[in-house]
Parts: structure tokens; sequence; C-alpha cells
């Protein structure tokens, strides 16, 4: 029996029009001969009334700081009413399907409320609807404590996250994620008018894709179906669009038009905000002791580079004023540069090619792009611009490291 665990998020969810989409692509799937699971995120975003963020702002109009258990269970309502409107959507198509908590589809978690890490699935009770032909509809974003006595949530991206640990347990022949987009792009589209679909991305390229600011998808998501190999498709629920294959690296890709014969070594640029840029003179202190009194007072570091005299490195903005506090206790001599982005280059194997880093240079430089720092690695290289400048600077990369 070939199984597919099928995420739709909250847009795909969200009214009687586009749960007729969700029908339609559970329908195909069965029609392929998979025997499919769907896992949901709550209906809409804020400002609808079933939403997560309208029923968060909903009790914190009650009380502000409401405590952890109560935040969570709250949270996992907007699922519940998802789910169960699913399952009673595909039954009235003539489907058989059952709604599912986290908890009652075997997602186990530790007991840290609003950013629980998953424990174990067990898909004992999955795996008996999908054998009996029922459709099972589960609530994503939720799971229980290890004694079933209580109700946590996965944190951001918890429904991707949710999907991608019940393929994994149930050994899912693919994870299909569907979303209001056509699938991963090589650029924010927001950003770059002609950015594209990219047909097929290994894992690795998809999680730096992610942490460094692309949305399409959770790189915790990523990791799970990484670690055991299981194949995950990105797509939409409102086209016919292939999406993107996410898969290993070694498994053979399908050629692009656009695809020289050599080996294409970026695959997209991404880019995040509301970073802060500090320089550090070490005259006077080590930057190894810097690093370690940053970190015993809560700050992490993201970009940084250390150099005998001088120590460069980027937090972001919510993080600047402790990293701050921290310099002036250590009596370093510093500056600091607010409003920064970072921007950012994916691809495979880049380190060690010849004219890569030049081409990445050139191209900012070329646009008049002020660059406060770099880093790369083999997987990707990055810069730290001035955020009035951080589209400029995506397009530009885009347009050399995409022709």
């Amino acid at each position: 029996m070939k199984i597919i665990v099928q995420k739709f998020g909250g847009t795909s969810v969200a009214t009687p029009a586009t749960r007729e989409k969700v029908v339609g692509k559970v329908q195909e799937a069965i029609a392929h001969g998979y025997a499919p699971i769907v896992v949901v995120s709550a209906m809409g975003r804020r400002g609808d009334p079933f939403a997560t963020d309208t029923m968060i702002d909903m009790l914190k109009s009650v009380n502000p700081n409401p405590a952890p258990h109560e935040l969570d269970l709250l949270m996992a309502c907007g699922e519940i009413i998802s789910s169960t409107v699913m399952a009673a959507t595909l039954q009235e198509r003539g489907l058989k399907a059952k709604a599912l908590t986290g908890g009652q589809a075997g997602m186990i978690t530790d007991d840290e409320y609003g950013n629980a890490k998953i424990r174990t699935v067990e898909p004992d009770n999955l795996l008996e609807l999908v054998e009996q032909g029922i459709i099972p509809v589960v609530c994503g974003f939720q799971g229980v404590t290890a004694d079933h006595k209580n109700v946590t949530t996965l944190g951001r991206g918890g429904s991707d996250t949710s999907a991608a640990a019940f393929g994994v347990a149930v050994h899912a022949d693919k994870v299909e994620i569907y979303t209001d987009v056509d699938g991963v792009m090589t650029a924010d589209p927001r950003i770059v008018k002609n950015a594209h679909i990219i047909k097929q991305i290994s894992y690795d390229e998809i999680r730096e894709m992610a942490h460094q600011g692309a949305k399409v998808i959770h790189p915790r998501a990523v990791e799970i179906v990484m670690r055991y190999g299981v194949p995950m498709v990105v797509k939409s629920t409102f086209s016919e669009a292939p999406g993107t294959l996410i898969s290993k690296e070694d498994q053979p890709k399908e050629m692009e038009e656009t695809d020289s014969l050599e080996e294409k070594h970026a695959c997209g640029v991404a880019s995040k905000n509301n970073i802060a840029f500090f320089s550090v003179n070490l005259d006077s202190s080590d930057g190894a002791d810097l690093f370690d009194t940053l970190a015993k007072n809560g700050v992490s570091i993201g970009t940084m580079s250390l150099q005998p005299h001088s120590l460069m490195f980027a937090v972001y903005s919510a993080a600047a004023d402790d990293a701050e506090k921290v310099l002036k206790a250590e009596n370093c001599q510093y500056t600091k540069v607010e409003n920064c982005a970072k921007v950012t280059v994916v691809g495979s194997h880049m380190g060690g090619v010849p004219g890569i880093m030049a081409r990445f240079i050139n191209a900012l430089a070329k646009s008049g792009i002020e660059i406060l720092q770099t880093t790369d690695s083999d997987n990707l290289i990055s810069a730290i611009v001035r955020e009035e400048q951080v589209k400029e600077a995506v397009n530009a990369l885009h347009a050399a490291f995409q022709q």
C-alpha cells in the first residue's frame, strides 16, 4: 500500500471554495493509487474567525500574559475546527474520513508549551484507519505530552513539521506540502519579478533557503524528512503545477530549460531583514572570550568573522540591545549599524569553486550596494547590507546567478 501525506495550509482550508480544491487533490491522490493522510492547519489568517492569531488576540484581550497551558490549549482549537470541517467535507463528497487531534494521531511531544519538540509518533491509529480505507484528517501543529495529560503546540511551521513527522512514522512514499504558491522559487517573487519555480532541490539546499529567509517551508520539517530520506513536494492547492521536489542530492535531476550542461551551483536567493551589525576592536579583549560572554547572556550570533584585531558579527534587531550591554560591560570599542539585512545565495558545492565569490561581490558592487560583512560555506554565500538596499541586492544576485 502506497501512503501519501498531504498537508494543507490555512489558505487552502479557509473557505468552502478552497476546501473543494483540497477534495480534488485528495481524490487525485487516490486515483493514482495512494492512501492519503491529510494534515491541516487552522483556517485562514489573522482576522479570520478561526485563525490561530485571531484566537490568541482574543485570549490576550482577557489576559495579556496567559499561562502557557491555557495558551497552547486555545491555539490547538484552530486545527481541531479545521480538521472536523475538512473531514465532514470529504464525507459529504462520498469519501470515508475521520478527524483526529494530533494526540489521537500519535504525536507525542515534550512538555515545552508553545515550541514543543517531538519525542515520537505512535502511528498505529493512523495505519489502522488507512487499512480500513478511511482518510485520517489530522490536526497539524499540535501533540500531547507523554502522559497524554496536556496538549502542546509545535511552534512556527508546526503543521509542516507534523506532516513530515507523520510521513516518516508511516513510511509514506512522499509528503506533499500544499500552499498558495506553485512551489519553491528562486527568490521571493514580491522582490524579484522574474523569479521562477525550482523543479527539484536537495534537502540541504531547501533547508538553507528556509534558514536564510525563504518562507515557503519550515526548516524543521525538512530536517525530519531529510533524516529518513522521505521525498517532499511543495506545490499549490490552486493550480496543476507540479511544484518542487525535495529529495536527496544524488537523485537524478530533471534538466531545467534554462540550465547549461555544466553544473549550476546556485539554486536561489533569500533575504532576512531586522538585522543589527557590530564591528568590535579586539586590541584590548579576546574574541573567543567575548563570544562566550555573549552566549552566556543569551545573545545568539548570526554571521561572524574573527580577525586578529577585530570581530564582526550580526544579530537580530531584537537582540541588539542585549549585545550592546555585553560590549559595554566588557569595555569594548565597537560600532553598531542598525536596520541591516542579510542576503544569501544558496546552492550546492559552492565552496572552492573559482569565480563564485567574485561573481557575488561584483554583482553587489556594480549595483552600488555597500557590503558590511560576508560569510560563506560549501552551500551558501551571505552578505550583511543596509536594509534600505536589500531589494536591489536580491535582484542583483538573482540576475548574476540565475542567468
